[in-house]
């Protein structure tokens, strides 16, 4: 027969683990973020359907994000054991530079419709960390106002050549005069890509009021009144708009940019220059002999050309090509540290999250940007330290396979 007792106290208080309240709401829900993924969904309750699916959606079935998130899951690592991993190092130098992290801070569209703290919130988090923050030709905030936001940190600034010239070219010249280092040019935007989600919520900038989103803005009041009450939306590249997203970027891309524009760009660049948007080892090649400091590695997160190759999976090949001659950076698919550290192990010198982060903002604002760096920081760590790696410079090829799915 089991013998019983009265518990003493000094055997209770060990297992009392009563937490200090915490009445802060946004602190309390981003410390139960313990991945992207749970911000992303704390996203989606707090964010009108519109704003959420212009940053969750991609082109078309939105085939190209779905495989470039199964890429990144079908990985196997092959981890070294019996290594002291104490102090693990996730810091060098990326075109130029020093970074504390081997990601940053990918340009997005339109950020302070996702929240209003928008791109200052992303340049704010980046200069604490000490990791590059990119700012879009379609950002909410200008040249100007993020570099007063990250004052001593590295800003880059990517570009989308217009149909008028004059008018981009101002733009690289406002990014020269501010100090920014990087300047990346997209190349993959030839017209816009088939974003249904947002052609279906007839997303525009400003968002107009309809009957559907007066009803989608009941349960997400805060949203609505922070937008209501703070400076209007506004462009870094040109004062407001009054159409639809889909008309704006069809005025903007200009079908003619050939490789002799980009040659041409990189006369009046006097940086870094960053090519996004390469998709095949040929146009890596081709840009590469232009002389540019580095590509990205990217379908455009699955938001122009849909069924577009899987950048994670042509990584290694370029990597073998082109990896002593260029840096090569990635995007496209990354929700863990985990995926970071695959993709720098295959060859990538850096990498750029763009969901990863706008789920933060929409899940808190500034402080889920924090939260968000915090998850993929402390993942790499954790990553890194059970493959038996204290440095960023010990990944390789022999601690990944890539498993692939589909036939190639």
């Amino acid at each position: 027969m089991t013998r019983r007792r009265l518990p003493r106290p000094r055997e209770l208080a060990p297992l009392l683990g009563f937490r200090r309240p915490q009445f802060d709401r946004t602190a309390r829900r981003l410390a139960n973020a313990l991945t992207i993924e749970d911000l992303r969904r704390i996203a989606k309750r707090r964010t009108p359907k519109a704003a959420f699916d212009y940053t969750d959606g991609a082109a078309e079935d939105e085939i190209s994000l779905l495989r470039a998130r199964q890429a990144f899951r079908d990985i196997e690592f092959h981890p070294s054991v019996l290594r002291n991993v104490t102090n693990v190092d996730t810091g060098w130098h990326v075109l130029g530079a020093q970074v504390a992290l081997p990601f940053g801070i990918a340009p997005t569209g339109f950020t302070r419709l996702m929240h209003t703290d928008g791109e200052v919130a992303g340049a704010h988090v980046a200069a604490r960390v000490g990791i590059p923050f990119a700012l879009s030709t379609l950002g909410t905030s200008s040249i100007e106002d993020v570099k007063a936001a990250n004052p001593h940190g590295r800003n880059w600034f990517q570009l989308y050549m217009w149909k008028d010239r004059d008018r981009s070219m101002a733009l690289v010249d406002r990014a020269v005069a501010a100090g920014y280092d990087v300047l990346l040019v997209t190349v993959d935007v030839p017209v816009a890509g088939a974003r249904l989600r947002d052609t279906r919520n007839g997303m525009s900038i400003p968002p107009t009021l309809t009957l559907r989103t007066v009803l989608d803005a009941i349960p997400r009041p805060r949203w609505w009144f922070d937008l209501l009450t703070t400076e209007p939306l506004s462009f870094a590249s040109l004062d407001r708009w009054p159409g639809t997203v889909a008309e704006y970027l069809d005025t903007m891309f200009d079908p003619t940019v050939t490789f002799e524009d980009l040659a041409w760009i990189k006369q009046q660049w006097p940086n870094k220059l960053v090519v996004k948007g390469i998709q095949t080892l040929d146009d890596a090649k081709a840009v590469v002999d232009l002389g540019v400091d580095g590509i990205v590695l990217s379908n455009h997160g699955g938001r122009q050309l849909d069924r577009a190759p899987v950048p994670f999976h042509l990584l290694p090949r370029v990597a073998r090509e082109l990896g002593r001659d260029t840096e090569i950076l990635l995007d496209t698919g990354i929700m863990s540290g985990a995926d970071i550290v695959a993709a720098i192990a295959l060859g990538a010198r850096f990498t750029m999250v763009g969901r990863a982060y706008l789920y933060g903002l929409m899940a808190g604002g500034e402080a889920g940007v924090d939260r968000a760096i915090e998850i993929l920081s402390g993942q790499i760590v954790r990553t890194m330290r059970l493959l038996g790696v204290t440095r960023l410079e010990d990944l390789s090829p022999r601690h990944v396979t890539q498993l692939h799915r589909l036939v190639r």
